[in-house]
């Protein structure tokens, strides 16, 4: 009997990409708030959603440095599941409730790749960095203070393809405030039978599930956000109008779970 969660299946179920939930995540994060074009989200949204005509193209992009580890004391294995991530998500909405959509998201890492294609993120590889905070005093060290400075990137295929910088200016009392929105991806599988390649196998709207959710150590301050055109690529039919607040913060939780809202080929 074959085993695993995700290709390729063997005997054993060791080979997999993405090994059964329990998934647990912890993640130094930065993000950046912006403003884009209203009509630029409205093109790339699925079907079901709908530009959130109050937010006047309100959106996030977020770097971020995670440690991950299943069942089997996975986190002893870096080399495997220790990632780093960089995505957009822009806001919309789901039968007139408020949502992150995300669009584009990149990472580094092929079980993180596996995980995500399973939830409905379109991942792709990319390289991704960002600055890190250090327990030792030290130039280098930024420390979680006023006036410490981060920055982070995004490449693929040899192209930059983001990069942010953000100084601290203090902490945000209540995350709840700022991160406030459910996060919906787009399942998308498609077919390579002739004759059926403009019908996918599967076409679902999900909404991320994330159990025991913490969000700790937010600090807020100015930022910058570059987007450039790179050719090969869409990204930057997103680029902001107008940039808003950096945050720089802790993130962990859990995922066992996902919730399909809409299958789009009933």
């Amino acid at each position: 009997m074959l085993k695993g969660f995700s290709v390729p299946l063997t005997p054993q179920g060791e080979s997999s990409s993405a090994k059964l939930p329990p998934w647990h995540y912890s993640s130094d994060c930065m993000a950046v708030e912006y403003w884009t074009d209203p009509d630029a989200i409205a093109a790339l949204l699925p079907p079901s959603l709908a530009v959130d005509t109050t937010s006047e193209g309100r959106a996030f992009f977020w770097f971020l440095d995670w440690q991950f580890t299943g069942s089997n004391d996975e986190l002893t294995d870096p080399a495997r599941y220790q990632y780093r991530e960089a995505f957009v998500l822009v806001e919309a909405e789901f039968e007139g409730q408020p949502v992150n959509y995300c669009p584009y998201i990149f990472v580094d890492n092929d079980a993180a790749l596996a995980r995500g294609w399973a939830q409905g993120y379109p991942k792709k590889l990319g390289s991704v960095f960002q600055t890190r905070t250090f327990a030792a005093p030290s130039a280098a060290a930024a420390p979680l203070a006023a006036g410490s400075r981060f920055g982070a990137s995004l490449s693929a295929h040899g192209e930059r393809l983001a990069t942010a910088r953000i100084q601290l200016a203090g902490q945000v009392d209540d995350p709840r405030t700022v991160f406030n929105r459910p996060t919906t991806m787009r399942r998308y599988f498609p077919t390579l039978v002739a004759g059926r390649q403009d019908r996918p196998a599967v076409d679902e709207l999900t909404l991320s599930l994330t159990d025991d959710l913490t969000v700790v150590d937010v600090w807020h301050g100015s930022a910058e956000l570059s987007l450039p055109e790179v050719q090969g690529e869409d990204m930057h039919r997103l680029a902001p109008r107008r940039i808003g607040r950096g945050y720089r913060f802790g993130m962990a939780y859990s995922v066992t779970d996902l919730k399909i809202l809409k299958n789009n080929l009933a």
